[in-house]
């Protein structure tokens, strides 16, 4: 799944760009990262990032898992 695909046409070449966007696993990890670094708790130190970024995309899957499962009851 991907987040903020997009198409763009230059207003006066015509030309058209074209982008997949970024994954939606990485998006929402990003997400968590940021609410994880905000917090006043959070250590920095390189240890603690390769922990948070491990966690953060645990909780990216089970985000995703969520919302395939909830898709898939509708």
């Amino acid at each position: 799944m991907k987040a903020y695909p997009y198409m763009h046409k230059h207003p006066t070449s015509g030309q058209t760009t074209e982008s997949e966007g970024m994954d939606l696993r990485d998006y929402f990890a990003a997400k968590v990262m940021q609410a994880l670094v905000t917090h006043k708790t959070y250590e920095f130190s390189e240890e603690h990032y390769k922990r948070s970024s491990i966690g953060a995309y645990a909780i990216a899957d089970a985000m995703i898992q969520q919302r395939v499962r909830k898709e898939v009851q509708e």
